[in-house]
C-alpha cells in the first residue's frame, strides 16, 4: 500500500512540476519526493487573477465611442451607438478570452516559481 501511495505521489509530483530540472546527485529520493510535494502544496496558495474585460462594459464603451464618432461626423448618434456596441461586444469577447489565457499562464508561472524557490531554499540544485 505504501509503495502504491509513493508511486502515485511521485507521478502527481512530476506531472505538476515537469518544467523544473533538479540535480539529484547525493539526494535521498524519499526526502526529495516529500520536499517537492510540500513545495507543490505551498504553490496552491498562489491566488488566481480572475479579472478580464467584460462584454457589457466593452459594449457600453463601444456604444459611447460609436455614438460620439458618428455624431461628430454628422450622422445619427443612435446608428453609431448600435455599431459601436456591436464592435464593443466582439472586442469584449475576444479581449476577455485573451485576458483569461494570460491570467492562466501567469498563474501557472507563479506556481512554478514558488516550487522552484521552495526547493532551492531546501538546498536542492535547480538546473534550469
Amino acid at each position: 500500500m505504501k509503495k502504491l501511495l509513493l508511486i502515485s505521489l511521485t507521478f502527481l509530483t512530476f506531472s505538476a512540476s515537469a518544467n523544473i530540472i533538479y540535480d539529484k546527485t547525493g539526494v535521498n529520493d524519499k526526502d526529495f519526493v516529500y520536499d517537492e510535494h510540500q513545495c507543490i502544496e505551498m504553490s496552491h496558495q498562489v491566488q488566481k487573477n480572475n479579472s478580464s474585460r467584460g462584454v457589457l462594459s466593452s459594449a457600453a464603451k463601444g456604444a459611447a465611442v460609436g455614438a460620439a464618432g458618428t455624431a461628430i461626423a454628422g450622422g445619427s448618434g443612435s446608428d453609431g451607438a448600435k455599431v459601436g456596441a456591436g464592435v464593443g461586444v466582439v472586442s469584449g469577447l475576444l479581449g476577455g478570452a485573451r485576458d483569461r489565457r494570460a491570467n492562466e499562464a501567469n498563474y501557472e508561472a507563479e506556481k512554478e516559481t514558488v516550487v522552484r524557490n521552495c526547493m532551492a531554499h531546501r538546498g536542492y540544485t535547480i538546473l534550469n
